[in-house]
Parts: structure tokens; C-alpha cells; sequence
């Protein structure tokens, strides 16, 4: 894992697939820098719990790497 602070674009929203997006959309948008910043206190609680996605959890480096994210500020 690198030093440097993971950004939305390069780092985290390759983690959400376009099936992920489409699960979410009604509620936010997965893709969206503003939603998935406005709502990543719920996204990541969900992801550790293991509730999301809906088809397995995510691996805890993945985890790791979204609470990363937002403990440096989520940078775009």
C-alpha cells in the first residue's frame, strides 16, 4: 500500500463496480465524488459490517483503503 493519501478518483471509486452503482443509485450515487463524500460514514460502516455489496464483503485491504480515504479528508 502506498504512503500517499488516496483520492476519490484514482483509488476509490475504481473500488465501487458498475453493479454496485446501479444497486445503490436510488439512494446515491456510488460514482459521484459528492455523494460517496457526503455519505461515506454509512458506506463504510455497511462495507465493515459486510452488508455491502450485496453479493460478498470486501476484503478488509479495500476496507482499509476507503476509511484511509476518509481519515486524510477525502481528497477528489
Amino acid at each position: 500500500m502506498s504512503d500517499s493519501a488516496p483520492t476519490f478518483t484514482a483509488d476509490i471509486k475504481p473500488l465501487f463496480r458498475e453493479s454496485d452503482r446501479e444497486a445503490m443509485r436510488v439512494v446515491f450515487d456510488l460514482w459521484s465524488f459528492d455523494d460517496v463524500s457526503v455519505h461515506s460514514g454509512p458506506i463504510f460502516e455497511a462495507l465493515s459490517a459486510g452488508s455491502m455489496p450485496c453479493d460478498g464483503p470486501w476484503p478488509s485491504d479495500k476496507v482499509e483503503l476507503l476509511r484511509r480515504w476518509i481519515d486524510v479528508g477525502k481528497p477528489e
